[in-house]
């Protein structure tokens, strides 16, 4: 019966719209605990505390809901339809990374896992489920390895061969048996362009990042200003990076995205610096609404707008850099300062 069930609901899956599905039970990643304090051990988390204060369910995801019995994790497609890095060719313009480019991910991905879910429910009367899209302490990266949807690559990202590395997870947590998914294993080998290709070192070693050096991280999640001799390495990129991902050369089999609230806002393909460094918070609110880029908040948006100016090299952006030297967040105000000197040499 698990079996025929998990068939069923794997095809249920593939017409919500998810590009793979499998199963892993919630004690699959042993190593996980391991791999995360040595993590959080070297400060490579930088300002994300809550990695280190969650580390107990994090690295054991039976712990996070002792009455779990299958872990079913779900692959959704957000490969692009155009080149996600000629943007980096027009110093004019900003580039953002390609998941941001389109509706909210943590909306789509998470309406469909609640449909799958209660398809599930519906077959499995006095189950239960819980739904994640990075909404608790749920490493979804070694869970989906470990249900056979592919494996971290030396970018730590997920990638597969059917599925490239364009895609966000999801997991449903279940009481519900259902027979588990062999692991897969990494299919690198010797390749290193995800690692070559990093503007700024963030690799210290194959499948091993320091968030601290990473674009990612440094245009999200950091708060106040980047240092400043990693600031001419984001180049005119404002929110994320996917220079690791764009050049993987397992995205040749990559599932293009289906759902069209996925694909890039005209708007944010390549915007005009010069019209992002305007926007005041009104303005960025009503332009960035429904979109995982409002969640940073305008001032860190605009420090990285700044940064962006800065290292464009184009005078004429001088005056919409200094029009921000006298700004109350001291982060934006240091980044006006460092792009006016910037475009002064």
């Amino acid at each position: 019966m698990s079996a025929a069930l998990k068939e069923a609901l794997a095809a249920q899956a593939l017409t919500a719209g998810f590009a793979a599905m499998g199963v892993c039970r919630p004690d699959a990643i042993p190593q996980a605990a391991g791999r995360l304090a040595q993590f959080v051990t070297h400060g490579r988390h930088g300002q994300m505390g809550w990695m280190a204060e969650r580390m107990g369910w994090r690295g054991d995801p039976s712990a996070l809901w002792p009455a779990a019995r299958s872990v079913i994790m779900l692959a959704e497609s957000y490969t692009p339809d155009h080149d996600p890095m000629a943007v980096l060719d027009r110093p004019d313009r900003g580039a953002i990374s390609v998941y941001a480019q389109g509706r909210d991910y943590h909306d789509v991905v998470k309406k469909r896992l609640k449909a799958v879910g209660r398809w599930l429910l519906a077959q499995a009367p006095g189950d239960e489920i819980k739904v994640f899209v990075d909404t608790a302490p749920v490493m979804e990266k070694p869970l989906a390895q470990a249900a056979g949807l592919g494996w971290q690559g030396k970018h730590t990202n997920l990638l597969g061969r059917d599925i490239g590395n364009w895609v966000f997870l999801g997991a449903i947590f279940t009481t519900v048996e259902l027979p588990p998914d062999k692991a897969e294993v990494s299919h690198c080998g010797s390749c290193t362009a995800c690692l070559d290709i990093c503007p700024t070192a963030a690799f210290p070693a194959p499948y091993q990042l320091d968030a601290r050096r990473c674009i990612s991280y440094l245009t999200i999640e950091h708060a106040g200003p980047v240092d400043e001799a990693l600031r001419p390495a984001l180049g005119n990129r404002i929110y994320g990076c996917d220079d690791c991902l764009a050049v993987c050369p397992w995205n040749k089999f990559a599932v293009v995205a289906r759902d069209a609230r996925l694909t890039a806002r005209d708007d944010l393909r390549a915007p005009p610096l010069a019209d992002l460094a305007g926007l005041d918070d009104a303005a960025f609110r009503a332009r960035f609404s429904g979109s995982p880029i409002k969640r940073i908040g305008r001032d860190r948006f605009l420090r990285n707008v700044l940064y962006a100016i800065g290292n464009s090299g184009q005078a004429a952006l001088r005056g919409a850099a200094a029009a921000h030297l006298d700004a109350s967040d001291p982060a934006v105000a240091d980044a006006a300062r460092w792009a006016v000197a910037r475009l002064r040499q």
